[in-house]
């Protein structure tokens, strides 16, 4: 579920954004940035992952809930349909959010087909950001050193 709680027990993948190893000038700004990322499969009927991107001091710059639904026909004939529920955006200095969520649907491609989903953005509500920053603040909780 989108902006749901998260299951006891889930743990962050934690990485750095740059390897330690690439030291430098040119990657001086992000040095010390870390990626947490959250996986959370349900098998064939889709997946969750959550992401959040924070700063050498461990703010939040960016994060994002994202919820894909799968469904098969009954039966198992017929065209199985998806449908994505998505936030994400960056978060401001002064604390505000920049964001957006959307709303994707349609059928599954086949393998070379392109996509032929119907694709609705639209600003997040406050309630809704402030849903966001909760996660944020329990995946940031919940993180484990790489």
């Amino acid at each position: 579920m989108l902006l749901g709680p998260l299951p006891a027990g889930a743990t962050p993948r934690a990485s750095p954004v740059v390897s330690p190893a690439h030291a430098g000038p040119e990657v001086a700004a992000i040095a010390g940035w870390e990626s947490l990322v959250l996986d959370l499969s349900a098998g064939t009927a889709g997946l969750r992952i959550l992401q959040v991107l924070l700063d050498a001091g461990g703010r939040p710059l960016s994060a994002s809930d994202h919820v894909l639904f799968r469904s098969e026909p009954a039966g198992g004939s017929g065209t199985v349909q998806i449908r994505q529920e998505s936030i994400g955006g960056r978060f401001e200095s002064d604390g505000e959010f920049r964001g957006t969520v959307w709303l994707i649907t349609g059928p599954e491609p086949g393998d070379d087909e392109e996509p032929a989903w119907e694709m609705s953005p639209r600003a997040p509500t406050p309630g809704e950001v402030e849903d966001l920053r909760q996660l944020v603040a329990e995946i940031v909780r919940r993180r484990t050193e790489p």
